[in-house]
């Protein structure tokens, strides 16, 4: 069934946005009573039947909603070092949004080789990458942070920093505690340099291999 993403849903019927309107339209040749399914991005899945198929401004009536879809019972946090080959990245938010990933940070460490990102256009993957996946959440994309503003301001029950200068760090998953929020930290290609890791164990982060 075909997923369109609306981010605010409010009355009945409701009209589809002009672009997702278009694709629908003009693209996939949806006509008067094909059904097809909305995500809000906070978790509520809607079914729908098309009343009115304008190519921009679409309008359904809502069949059926289902709230907290397939919500998990934790909550995760990744944080991360954008790689400089840009495709590796997108594919990477792409992933995540497809394990159900809660709110990705990018970072700017001192090994960074990327810099600055394109803020629009990781959106668009990762609305992409939810509809593709039949996924109810839309993992929060937060601006590109400096590491040490990042590291001083986090308050996840697990706070846990991967880390490739020692090979008897424990794995993630014998850290990991059921049922409590986690951050997860992913360096650069150079990986976290020494100060950066031991800033992190400063503010309550555990190194893991």
């Amino acid at each position: 069934m075909q997923i369109f993403y609306i981010p605010t849903v409010f009355g009945n019927p409701i009209s589809l946005p002009e672009e997702e309107s278009k694709h629908c339209v003009r693209v996939l040749r949806m006509n008067v009573d094909d059904t097809l399914q909305i995500v809000d991005g906070k978790g509520t899945l809607f079914t729908c039947q098309i009343t009115n198929p304008h190519p921009k401004h679409c309008e359904v009536k809502i069949v059926n909603e289902v709230h907290e879809f397939a919500k998990r019972n934790f909550h995760l946090h990744i944080a991360i070092a954008p790689t400089k080959n840009i495709d590796r990245f997108e594919w990477f938010l792409e992933k995540s949004t497809e394990i159900g990933v809660d709110v990705i940070t990018p970072l700017l460490c001192e090994h960074s080789e990327r810099k600055n990102l394109n803020h629009d256009r990781l959106e668009r993957v990762l609305i992409a990458a939810m509809k593709q996946s039949v996924k109810a959440y839309l993992p929060k994309l937060n601006p590109l942070t400096p590491f040490s503003q990042f590291i001083t301001s986090q308050h996840e029950q697990q706070k846990l920093i991967a880390y490739c200068g020692s090979y008897d760090e424990p794995h993630a998953k014998t850290l990991v505690e059921k049922g409590k929020s986690i951050l997860y930290l992913i360096g650069p290609e150079g990986d976290f340099s020494h100060q950066e890791v031991d800033l992190a164990r400063l503010n309550g982060f555990s190194t893991v291999g």
